[in-house]
């Protein structure tokens, strides 16, 4: 699997350092992060609006945290006796503490197709939240169109290798057609059930003439669509 692309689906991974500061006596990524969560306020996503997204997610994180102990080589059981007698052999062997010096925006997507066709269908559909979210991130003030966007996302990308579980790599439309006539399906075979011979191949046309399993835009789930 070549880095970042399985089949047809690219996985994408962002992390963008937010600036230090205050707006209101709010620190900007609490601010990043109460905008984000404005958007579970509205009917759908934003990110709906974005073409070929299969899954994505927004989260800030605040720093990394060590919590690993001595292994069990040979080393890591003498530091474990020795403890017994000075707690400084342990702190010893404990790895050394780091954190990071921003707070970061990670934004991680699977997709469908072209890592510069999606970045640049996502500016198209959504600039104005974009800008709204990532506006508080280092170097985001260079941004101010497509191009100088899809730029500023690979330079905070970092390389993927694992995707989202259940879905294919097929275009998002295909698989939102699949979706609905599984879901139209099953509900089919609930409402006919015993039904006469001549009358389940009656219904069962009637049924193919009202999904149009061919058509992949209508009637199909809408993007982002999680309630049937």
């Amino acid at each position: 699997m070549a880095k970042n692309v399985n089949g047809k689906a690219y996985a994408l991974t962002v992390l963008c350092p937010i600036r230090h500061g205050h707006i209101d006596e709010v620190a900007y990524s609490d601010e990043v992060l109460d905008r984000l969560q404005l958007w579970n306020a509205r009917d759908n996503s934003p990110m709906a609006k974005v073409p070929q997204t299969y899954l994505c997610r927004y989260f800030i994180l605040d720093d990394v945290y060590t919590e690993s102990l001595p292994g069990t080589d040979f080393f890591g059981t003498l530091t474990d006796v020795l403890s017994i007698f000075s707690d400084t052999v342990r702190r010893k062997a404990l790895p050394r503490e780091e954190h990071l010096k921003s707070r970061y925006l990670v934004f991680s997507s699977n997709f469908h197709g072209d890592l510069d066709i999606y970045l640049r269908g996502m500016w198209n559909a959504i600039s104005e939240d974009i800008r709204s979210v990532w506006g508080f991130c280092y170097g985001f003030d260079k941004v101010n169109d497509a191009d100088s966007f899809i730029a500023y996302m690979k330079k905070c990308q970092l390389s993927a290798s694992l995707f989202f579980v259940g879905a294919t790599d097929d275009p998002l439309e295909e698989q939102l057609k699949s979706l609905y006539i599984k879901q139209e399906f099953t509900r089919f075979a609930l409402e006919h059930q015993g039904m006469p011979a001549d009358k389940l191949q009656q219904a069962y046309k009637e049924f193919i003439r009202r999904v149009e399993p061919r058509n992949l835009l209508f009637p199909s789930w809408a993007p982002g669509q999680y309630r049937v």
